[in-house]
């Protein structure tokens, strides 16, 4: 199958529909499927060879983020061009109301289209105001597909319609085969705890780890905080008490491999969001490298920690109750042990393997056509099986 896959965010930085996009492309890559991936990019930046720079992208503020979007008539054009020569038969198209890439394709493409919704925002005054001017294009799309139930009920509230629900997904054996490294190895007397995340986003919770610092430290004074990702750690450290800055090693923007690693190797990965999640991923990255998760009690969270079976939870935005679960968690290794063997085995069901099934199913009804399914005789076919879960139970 030829497959266009579109992120209206840009690959200059990472962010988890850009990595839900290329890990997706990879996996239908090495299946023997043709794709091509269109995408928000600097001229000069360094690409893999599926994805195709749609020009340079501005940054916006969007659903309490920063997104880099790629709008305007230069590319425009690249989009036209990157859909005549693809020859597709199915595109996929990702956040389709976000104001990029994804929209100018919508209006460019004519054929089977199907879309995936990522954001998790009820009270989207955006997607409100853009609705009755998208409305004509998002008739043209064929399926819909939500990552989560919140991002399903986001897309039937504020566009109509429903969307099937299939998760985001992760290659778990690259996270469960991770090098452990010693550094990030934490000792009965110095645990370690790990942060992972744009740390000057408000909404990715640090403002919530650092106030649960002192109190952690109190209870366990030698703990280290390994904190990766994006951000000025002077920012950061300005805002903390001494002690607890001093027990911050900032680590900056890692690789996929020292990610995966540093996951691996901490006693305890802290998740403090405090909003704004559809989902997930880097929970399953976690689980999948067998590390205990402690996370806030967000709905996406909840879901995807199987209620609190496959981690902890927290009362969201309550720095007293995050301390308090990260001591007990540190001082209690069989409780750790316990939690990170049923994340483990919960996060094979987010393995590629298994949700890029579901995707094919969805791209092979949209080509092939819902009618000549359903007039097979065919009643319970995958399509309404996905549809029937996800109105159920939110999917997986």
């Amino acid at each position: 199958m030829r497959i266009g896959i579109v992120s209206p965010y840009s690959f200059d930085v990472p962010g988890g529909v850009q990595l839900h996009v290329r890990d997706l492309a990879e996996h239908l890559i090495s299946q023997g499927h043709y794709v091509s991936v269109l995408a928000p990019a600097d001229d000069d930046t360094p690409l893999p060879v599926y994805v195709v720079g749609s020009g340079r992208a501005v940054p916006v503020r969007y659903n309490g983020s920063v997104a880099r979007l790629s709008f305007g008539p230069l590319t425009a054009a690249r989009v036209g061009r990157w859909v005549e020569a693809g020859r597709f038969d199915v595109v996929h198209l990702h956040e389709p109301v976000t104001p990029s890439v994804s929209v100018l394709a919508l209006w460019a493409v004519e054929g089977p289209i199907v879309a995936t919704f990522h954001t998790s925002n009820l009270r989207s005054r955006a997607m409100q105001a853009a609705y009755p001017l998208l409305r004509p294009s998002l008739e043209k799309i064929s399926a819909r597909i939500a990552v989560s139930e919140d991002a399903r009920r986001t897309v039937t509230t504020h566009l109509g319609g429903d969307a099937v629900v299939i998760p985001n997904g992760v290659f778990v054996e690259r996270f469960a085969s991770a090098v452990h490294r010693r550094d990030w190895e934490g000792t009965p007397a110095r645990p370690t705890i790990a942060f992972l995340g744009r740390m000057e986003e408000p909404r990715k919770g640090m403002p919530v780890l650092s106030a649960a610092l002192p109190q952690i430290l109190r209870e366990i004074p030698g703990v280290r905080v390994l904190i990766a990702g994006p951000g000025d750690p002077d920012s950061i450290r300005e805002k903390m008490t001494p002690r607890a800055a001093a027990a911050c090693e900032f680590l900056g923007s890692v690789s996929d491999a020292d990610k995966a690693s540093l996951l691996a190797s901490v006693d305890l990965y802290v998740a403090p969001n405090t909003g704004g999640e559809s989902f997930g991923i880097i929970l399953i990255e976690a689980m999948s490298a067998r590390a205990t998760v402690l996370a806030s009690d967000l709905p996406a969270f909840a879901r995807v920690l199987h209620g609190g079976n496959a981690g902890e939870m927290f009362r969201n935005e309550d720095p007293v109750d995050l301390a308090r679960a990260v001591v007990s968690l540190l001082l209690d290794p069989p409780r750790r042990e316990e939690l990170a063997a049923a994340g483990r085995e919960r996060a094979n069901a987010f393995d590629w393997s298994v949700v890029a099934e579901d995707v094919m199913a969805v791209y092979e009804t949209v080509v092939f056509g819902a009618a000549s399914v359903r007039s097979s005789g065919e009643t319970d076919s995958r399509w309404a099986r996905l549809l029937r879960a996800g109105r159920n139970n939110g999917g997986a």
